[in-house]
């Protein structure tokens, strides 16, 4: 079986008590809200990845204030020719502020939308696991940046 790794840097940002996230479309065409970021560029530091990302999909300057943790995941996804891959995938997770910039969308990317949503109304959004596991380490901020497997 092929194995496959992506490494991807995402930022937590909060202003407000509201949370900046962006629309993105799942596999069948549906609206769902992801955490801003994505997957690093071959030699590019997750540090610069974090900022190019959120610079890309927001329009916003981000300074990272701080290193949150890390999310892992492993499944097997269906590659060419319907032969399975073994993936993992490896998040790097953030905490950022706003620094510059002004709120745009993305234009010709993977994201369509960005836009701040309070942060008691994000479990009502169509969201993502991602964002629960970044928003339980930004409030929990676990030494080890390491979320305990089992709690909600």
């Amino acid at each position: 079986m092929r194995r496959t790794l992506r490494v991807a840097a995402y930022a937590v940002v909060v202003r407000d008590g509201q949370l900046l996230l962006a629309r993105a479309r799942d596999d069948d065409g549906r609206p769902e809200w992801v955490l801003p970021g994505g997957g690093m560029e071959h030699g590019e530091d997750p540090y610069d990845t974090v900022r190019r990302e959120l610079e890309e999909e927001t329009g916003y300057l981000v300074e990272v204030t701080g290193f949150l943790g890390v999310d892992s995941s492993r499944r097997t996804l269906s590659g060419r020719f319907r032969r399975p891959v073994d993936h993992q995938g490896l998040r790097l997770l953030y905490e950022g502020r706003v620094a510059g910039g002004e709120l745009r969308d993305e234009i010709g990317g993977s994201t369509e939308l960005a836009a701040w949503h309070p942060l008691d109304a994000v479990p009502g959004l169509a969201r993502i696991r991602l964002i629960d596991t970044a928003l339980r380490l930004w409030r929990e901020r676990p030494a080890s940046g390491h979320l305990e497997a089992g709690r909600g």
